[in-house]
């Protein structure tokens, strides 16, 4: 007989990851310093990366949502820490991203420094997606944060992304690639998800995956 457990859970997971990036997603703050920060409830996940990566794209996609991540390309916005709820069941953080060379050191320094104090400070940040360009594979600025995140224990995952960019067998290349270096940190997720915001691969089993670290469902 065969067995339908595996296949019956991951449909059952795909579909609670529809369910709950179908539903309402509300703007709730941008932060600029940990005073704006909003006060601790909900589980949390962040998404973090280099500038470019494709971050608002990927928010986007995740929630269905052309316009989503417009409020944190408004003038001003970009340097932001931007949260959004999913029926108050989990925050969606978007990070400034990391590698931004046109801006002043001053400015820089202040939105690092307020990056990495949430990450090392913030109970409920149940993961970091952490966005890495599948054409360019890890760059030293993102094993600088891979590092930082094993010493604060907070847990992240690899998330590939413009896969739709790569040829199959580059994919794949870079995919084992990343996972080795990624089986060498602790706090670090085993396995990289593989992204594309312009074809849909990989979205819906990144929505399963987070709905999984979300709050049980009112009545649930």
């Amino acid at each position: 007989m065969k067995d339908t457990s595996s296949s019956d859970e991951e449909k059952a997971a795909l579909e609670a990851g529809r369910l709950l990036f179908a539903g309402a997603c509300d703007f709730l703050v941008s932060a600029a310093d940990e005073n704006d920060l909003p006060p601790l409830g909900g589980s949390e996940v962040a998404f973090a990366g280099r500038s470019n990566v494709g971050k608002s794209s990927l928010l986007n996609a995740l929630t269905g949502r052309k316009t989503l991540a417009r409020t944190s390309n408004t003038p001003g916005r970009t340097r932001l820490l931007n949260f959004f709820s999913l029926g108050g069941r989990l925050i969606l953080v978007d990070l400034p991203g990391y590698g931004y060379a046109r801006a002043s050191k001053t400015d820089v320094a202040r939105w690092t420094q307020l990056t990495r104090g949430y990450l090392k400070g913030r109970p409920q940040l149940r993961r970091v997606c952490l966005l890495i360009d599948a054409r360019h594979g890890l760059k030293s600025s993102d094993r600088q944060v891979m590092e930082e995140l094993d010493t604060a224990a907070v847990s992240y995952q690899v998330v590939l992304t413009k896969a739709d960019k790569m040829k199959p067998a580059a994919l794949k290349r870079i995919v084992e690639e990343t996972e080795a270096t990624v089986a060498k940190h602790p706090a670090a997720h085993p396995l990289c998800m593989v992204t594309s915001s312009a074809s849909g691969a990989g979205i819906a089993e990144l929505r399963a995956a987070l709905a999984a670290l979300a709050e049980p469902a009112a009545g649930g």
